[in-house]
């Protein structure tokens, strides 16, 4: 059963940076789409960026421009590069596979304050 451990989140000032990684184990990852998800309480899950096998990017236009995905097949890993965070991209973010969700992680915390 694939199993994700997400980590790298913190507490930032705004403008500020942090680089999220999740490390994927128990099925085949350079198959399927992965995406970075995030929520904050009372609101449903977002779904702010996905990477395909080939590395083919699409982003919310809430982070575009500011976020970056990227995957090391070889480490099972998806990362997300987030700069100049605002406090608005405050939340918990989780990673899955849009296509073929498995259970979800515990998440990292992103604080964004000043």
């Amino acid at each position: 059963q694939v199993q994700f451990v997400e980590s790298g989140g913190g507490l930032v000032q705004p403008g500020g940076s942090l680089r999220l990684s999740c490390a994927a184990s128990g099925s085949p990852f350079n198959i399927y789409i992965m995406g970075w998800y995030r929520q904050t309480p009372g609101k449903q899950r977002e779904l702010v960026a996905t990477i395909g096998s080939t590395g083919s990017t699409d982003y919310a236009d809430s982070v575009k421009g500011r976020f970056t995905i990227s995957r090391d097949n070889a480490k099972n890993t998806v990362y997300l590069q987030m700069n100049s965070l605002k406090p608005e991209d405050t939340a918990v973010y989780y990673c899955n596979r849009p296509l073929r969700s498995a259970t979800w992680g515990q998440g990292t915390q992103v604080t964004v304050s000043s």
